[in-house]
């Protein structure tokens, strides 16, 4: 173990630290965060429903679909390669759960272990493919995305739709946390995560490496729980317009489902062997194999966390329209999702990203969606202000890139 002394770090050296790694082009999340802050002060001066906490709740629901995609597909792009299947895997694997559960009377959760099973296989296909016979992942994944789409109409019919009326399924989409559990929950959350990062501060010292400075951790801590905070606030507050007929209020339910992914993906990104070979592959995929890593075995994996991730998010399509159809998870919501990762701030090129980008993009593109829609623009008009969106994100990515390299 090292006895070398750190060099006291002050808050005046992190922020100097933080500037530098901006010039050099690490800026990581920090467009996604500041767009965010934008756009919600945009569209809440222009409408007078956006800010209002039933809309809150609804952009929740609205991008979590998007947002669960979009977690897989970091796995995918943390590679440098690309998965254009992932909507329809997840409209595949949807029908699958739905058809067990209404046509042959199956459990939820044993409906969902198989559809997420079938999204593995789905993905192992794919893997194998990109991995074991090289062929480019751009066009294995959109030879499937053709093939599920077509998968997808012989499962739920040409123009038909299979609804399902299972009160656990739906509940996931349409039901919310009492208010005082949606309290308690956020206390324990936020519980866990300052203790989680104490102890990371903590370890990192006691090996004698460079840790971050605890004012500062206190401080961005404090901030995070204290907008976390009002957030819950907002949500507990009444949203029915016929109180006495229905009420409305607290955490929807989706948002444990998100967290729980978010927890998970983060842990095994960022704390366990196949997280670090991971980033290695992405970073250099040649250096890796000669370091000893199963790089064929990592580029398989991915494609199989990426289309498992979609079955979870086809439960989630199912829960929100009460159905599966020959739509569901096409249109735009591969774009969707592929312009959240990258908005979030994962680059296209490889080696860097993290799975709150996915969240933080997805939020990005249901804001605009939503307070687009809010305002009564048109949807082209939408689809191109989204497309711009990922377009300036895709370019600041190359030239934070460059930035880099040059450095």
């Amino acid at each position: 173990m090292s006895t070398e002394i750190q060099p006291q770090v002050t808050l005046k050296g992190a922020a100097s630290d933080y500037w530098a790694r901006i010039k050099s082009g690490d800026i990581g999340s920090l467009p996604a965060v500041l767009g965010l802050i934008v756009l919600c002060a945009v569209f809440g001066v222009m409408s007078d429903v956006f800010l209002t906490p039933g809309n809150f709740a609804n952009l929740l629901t609205q991008a979590a679909s998007v947002i669960v995609i979009a977690m897989g597909l970091i796995f995918v792009l943390l590679l440098g390669e690309i998965d254009l299947s992932a909507g329809y895997a997840s409209g595949v694997t949807g029908a699958v759960l739905v058809i067990l559960i209404t046509n042959h009377g199956w459990p939820w959760y044993l409906a969902l272990a198989i559809s997420i099973a079938v999204g593995a296989l789905l993905g192992f296909a794919i893997g194998f493919l990109v991995a074991r016979v090289g062929i480019p992942s751009f066009v294995v994944t959109l030879a499937a995305f053709l093939a599920f789409q077509g998968l997808l109409l012989l499962l739920a019919g040409e123009g038909g739709t299979i609804r399902i009326e299972d009160p656990t399924v739906l509940a996931i989409q349409n039901n919310n946390m009492k208010p005082l559990l949606s309290w308690i929950f956020f206390l324990a959350c936020s519980g866990l995560y300052v203790l989680s990062g104490l102890n990371r501060i903590n370890s990192r010292r006691k090996l004698g490496l460079k840790s971050e400075l605890k004012m500062l951790w206190a401080l961005k801590t404090g901030g995070l729980l204290l907008i976390s905070a009002g957030a819950v606030w907002a949500l507990t507050l009444e949203r029915s317009n016929n109180p006495q007929l229905v009420s409305l209020k607290g955490i929807p339910d989706v948002v444990p489902v998100i967290l729980g992914i978010l927890v998970i993906g983060t842990f095994v990104l960022g704390r366990t062997a196949y997280g670090r070979h991971l980033y290695a592959v992405g970073g250099n995929a040649e250096a890796a194999r000669r370091a000893g890593i199963n790089v064929k075995g990592i580029r398989t994996s991915v494609f199989i966390i990426c289309s498992s991730l979609s079955a979870v998010a086809g439960l989630l399509f199912a829960s929100r329209q009460n159905s599966i159809s020959p739509t569901t998870g096409g249109s735009s919501t591969l774009l969707y999702a592929v312009g959240a990762a990258v908005i979030g701030g994962t680059s296209l090129f490889g080696g860097k990203g993290k799975l709150r980008d996915a969240i933080l993009g997805g939020l990005v593109v249901a804001v605009i969606d939503n307070g687009m829609g809010l305002l009564g623009y048109a949807a082209g008009i939408k689809f191109i202000v989204t497309g711009l969106v990922l377009l300036v994100s895709a370019g600041v990515d190359a030239l934070s890139r460059k930035g880099a390299s040059s450095n």
